[in-house]
């Protein structure tokens, strides 16, 4: 009975009784001698033909798998595997990441996985020796331990795409995840009032707006006179700043669903006017909130001076003391936002428009939703503020 012709490789008798194996190179490398694709031979002759045939087999399951490696590389590749340190770094390179989405991945693959896994070759950490690092960083930090945990699930898997590990050994339970371990308390009217007005008064409106509008620091930083409708009584938010290793770095907000318009409520409009009259740099792209160096204000700037047993406090950390919160942080007024508009009957769709806030797949659907009626929730903004019904 005649043998089925190979599809994959070719076995010949050598002289002296054993066989030999060659396969084509399925890169299509071709050859610098011969100019014809390049063959390779197995390392070893054999004693049988079906031991020539059966190691063909694995070759050819090598490839269909993605993990070939040519001859003269594999020894290469042995001498010097891939480290969790070198794919992480390459990793973190060639991703489109926002500047403090970058630096805070830098600060947890510094500060708590590559002490741990940088030297070691991405298939050699195993399933134990994430769950003993995980276990050894404690519960004192649960945020940093999820954040930790999740980028290290997200690079393994990454590398098992580009079929470098078997399979990802990252699989504990709810390790990505942390409680909130600081539970916002929304300020009152009274609080939001006694606290703008301990405030400076060129950060007053930076305050309410936070609060009323419910936006972010680096949202509120950036807003330049053109961004401010008040004829139509609208921001237009575009762009955020924030500041990476002591550099400010202005860039869209962020979110797609950040980029957005917002109401402003009508009882703030006289106090934006004066705002801009008095305290905004001149011209369109004049900042409302300048800081001392005619840059964007600094965090620190906007906190101030922290009280103790010797001194009051300025700015923020005054002004929330004033007011008996001390617990207060400033991203907690957008909360305060989020909640006086929900006093209002807004949606949950609604909610998300104004706030800029994004969830898988409905996001955007939620944000045009919340269009038609923003200016609605602002006049009822207002109406809670002068205590009219609305």
């Amino acid at each position: 009975m005649a043998r089925p012709k190979r599809t994959f490789g070719s076995i010949r008798k050598l002289p002296s009784g054993r066989y030999q194996a060659t396969y084509s190179d399925p890169r299509g490398t071709l050859s610098p001698t011969t100019g014809r694709t390049m063959q390779h031979n197995a390392s070893t002759t054999f004693d049988t033909r079906e031991d020539a045939e059966a190691w063909l087999t694995d070759v050819r399951r090598s490839i269909s798998r993605g993990e070939w490696t040519p001859p003269g590389e594999a020894g290469a590749a042995r001498k010097a595997p891939v480290t969790f340190a070198s794919y992480a770094d390459r990793w973190l390179e060639r991703r489109t990441l926002k500047p403090r989405t970058r630096q805070h991945y830098r600060k947890l693959l510094d500060q708590h996985l590559d002490p741990t896994f940088g030297a070691t070759a991405l298939r050699a950490i195993t399933s134990e020796d994430v769950a003993t690092w995980h276990h050894e960083m404690g519960s004192g930090t649960p945020t940093v331990r999820a954040h930790a945990y999740g980028l290290m699930r997200t690079i393994l898997g990454s590398a098992l795409q580009d079929q470098l590990i078997p399979h990802n050994p990252c699989h504990i339970r709810g390790a990505g995840n942390a409680k909130r371990q600081h539970r916002v308390k929304p300020a009152t009217l009274a609080e939001l009032e006694q606290i703008v007005s301990a405030m400076p008064a060129n950060l007053r409106v930076m305050v309410l707006l936070a609060a009323w509008c419910a936006l972010r620091f680096g949202e509120l930083a950036e807003l330049r006179r053109k961004d401010i409708d008040l004829t139509n009584r609208v921001i237009h938010v575009r762009r955020g700043v924030v500041l990476v290793d002591g550099t400010r770095l202005v860039g869209t907000p962020k979110s797609d669903a950040g980029l957005r318009d917002v109401a402003i409520p009508p009882h703030l409009v006289p106090l934006l006017k004066e705002h801009v009259k008095e305290h905004a740099q001149w011209g369109r792209d004049g900042l409302l909130f300048p800081g001392k160096s005619g840059e964007q204000l600094a965090p620190s700037t906007l906190y101030g001076r922290a009280p103790t047993k010797q001194r009051s406090g300025s700015g923020f950390y005054g002004a929330r003391a004033a007011a008996g919160r001390p617990d207060l942080r400033f991203h907690d007024l957008r909360h305060t936002g989020a909640v006086l508009a929900a006093q209002t009957g807004a949606t949950l769709a609604e909610l998300m428009g104004r706030l800029g806030h994004s969830t898988p797949g409905a996001a955007m659907r939620y944000q045009h939703a919340a269009q038609d009626r923003d200016r609605a929730i602002a006049e009822a903004l207002s109406a809670l503020a002068t205590g009219a019904s609305s």
